[in-house]
């Protein structure tokens, strides 16, 4: 390789490898067939490896593709981040800002937020994505996250919002049908909602929660938001934020035996700081988070 190899051919490869033919790919970056794979091609040729093998059904990555297709998304992701920062250089807060939390609190805590930020800057678009998993705010993955946890990285910008509560909690109605408990033994009696593979977190958590194991759970899932419908339709006892549980009308159960404060962040790359629309999102998750926490 004795020259930079343009951009727009890594873009071509990696909506490709993303979605497996040149028709597909084509469709979504708005390009002929044709000159996709002219592109691939292209790369193939200046990398001097094989990035496919064609069958009828399409492309089928090679091993050399799926390894440089973790660089191609680090490029695609820093360049959308580039893109956004531009558009947020102007003095009025606009542009595209990028933000992750848990399924949750994506879906139960901030959509109000959201709302109201809309009405003081309706030039912002922001793009919310809901994971349970921590997206990488130093590859750029996000602009902004809600974080339940003390986040390590001295170059990010990080403010406490104050710790969340979670205890175990069940719909009055259950309680009425089921009795309440009075001790943790009489929690075998019970139908409990939990988790099905454990997360880092829920390793962690269950150290100063012991005897709730995922065999005693009699309904399972990973979705935070499943097992808040199951314990709002009376399914049995699971865990539930404290500000959630208020919200529904759920009572809490054995809150001397089972709860865990966590400590809540809103977090932001520091190259972001002089950005006016991610300023403006920051300042507003901040204030909305606090009052959340408080609720």
């Amino acid at each position: 390789m004795d020259k930079t190899i343009d951009w727009q051919l890594y873009r071509s490869f990696l909506a490709v490898l993303r979605e497996g033919s040149l028709s597909a790919a084509a469709r979504v970056l708005g390009l002929a067939q044709p000159t996709l794979g002219r592109h691939v091609d292209a790369l193939e040729a200046a990398l001097g490896i094989s990035l496919f093998t064609r069958w009828q059904g399409g492309l089928l990555p090679t091993d050399a593709a799926r390894s440089l297709g973790r660089y191609a998304e680090a490029m695609a992701s820093n360049a959308a981040a580039l893109e956004r920062m531009a558009a947020g250089r102007s003095d009025a807060p606009s542009g595209v800002v990028r933000v992750t939390a848990s399924e949750v609190v994506g879906v139960e805590a901030l959509p109000a937020m959201l709302a109201e930020l809309r009405l003081s800057h309706p030039g912002i678009v922001v793009e919310l994505v809901l994971s349970n998993r921590a997206q990488d705010l130093l590859q750029r993955e996000a602009d902004i996250a809600v974080r339940m946890m003390r986040p390590q990285q001295a170059q990010l910008i990080a403010r406490p919002i104050g710790e969340i509560e979670i205890g175990l909690h069940a719909a009055p109605a259950y309680l009425a049908a089921r009795g309440e408990p009075a001790e943790v033994a009489e929690l075998d009696g019970h139908s409990l909602i939990g988790f099905d593979r454990p997360s880092a977190f829920v390793r962690e958590a269950a150290k100063r929660m012991p005897g709730l194991s995922r065999e005693r759970f009699g309904l399972r899932s990973d979705s935070d938001l499943a097992q808040l419908a199951l314990l709002r339709a009376g399914a049995g006892i699971g865990f539930c934020q404290l500000p959630l549980a208020r919200r529904y009308g759920l009572r809490r159960v054995l809150p001397e035996h089972y709860g865990l404060s966590m400590d809540t962040w809103i977090t932001m790359h520091e190259d972001l700081r002089h950005n006016p629309a991610c300023k403006a999102v920051f300042d507003a998750l901040v204030d909305g988070m606090r009052r959340y926490a408080d609720a």
